[in-house]
């Protein structure tokens, strides 16, 4: 079956090159007799103009190249757009406790957190669902963390700092603290 149709379209392939006429000097139309003349890729006036044409009213914008990581933020800021709005504006209260990335704790080991990045150790934080990811929340007394992590006994005002080793972690204990949305 293939066979045939690929004769079928050779066959339909001559045809149609044996069916066209060569287009003759004299029947092509002379109404602008520079479009033949004319170099247009060597005009200097052309290419100066092309060249230096700027809209100085319009602002320059810079593109900037975007990290694998900033990318996975700019996504999940754009579908959790409406908690940004309900972030707390005042000082609060948290229940922070510490964890690590052992499949005891996680089910995996990976180390890739709920939003997708990597965990890294005095920046990424497990928080609550009302708080996007890629809050940025400074905790007295620890630093600032960015909210890169959910889990299931993260509720309300609990959060989970992520430390490198269970020993770390297991010295941290669970300690309320005071933090701040930073941004």
């Amino acid at each position: 079956m293939g066979a045939r149709k690929d004769l079928l379209f050779a066959i339909v392939a001559i045809a149609v090159l044996f069916s066209v006429q060569p287009v003759k000097a004299a029947e092509v139309s002379t109404e602008f007799p520079l479009a033949f003349d004319y170099d247009y890729k060597n005009d200097p006036f052309l290419l100066e103009w092309t060249f230096s044409f700027r809209d100085q009213s319009a602002p320059v914008v810079e593109v900037i190249a975007m990290s694998k990581e900033e990318k996975i933020l700019a996504r999940w800021k754009a579908k959790q757009e409406h908690l940004w709005k309900n972030l707390p504006t005042e000082p609060f209260i948290v229940n922070a406790s510490a964890y690590t990335a052992a499949a005891d704790e996680c089910g995996k080991s990976d180390g890739i957190t709920a939003s997708g990045l990597k965990v890294e150790e005095k920046r990424t934080l497990a928080c609550p669902p009302a708080f996007p990811f890629g809050t940025k929340i400074a905790i007295d007394g620890m630093g600032e963390y960015r909210c890169e992590d959910r889990g299931g006994a993260i509720k309300v005002n609990k959060v989970d700092i992520y430390m490198h080793t269970k020993a770390e972690a297991f010295a941290f204990g669970r300690r309320n603290l005071s933090a701040r949305v930073i941004e």
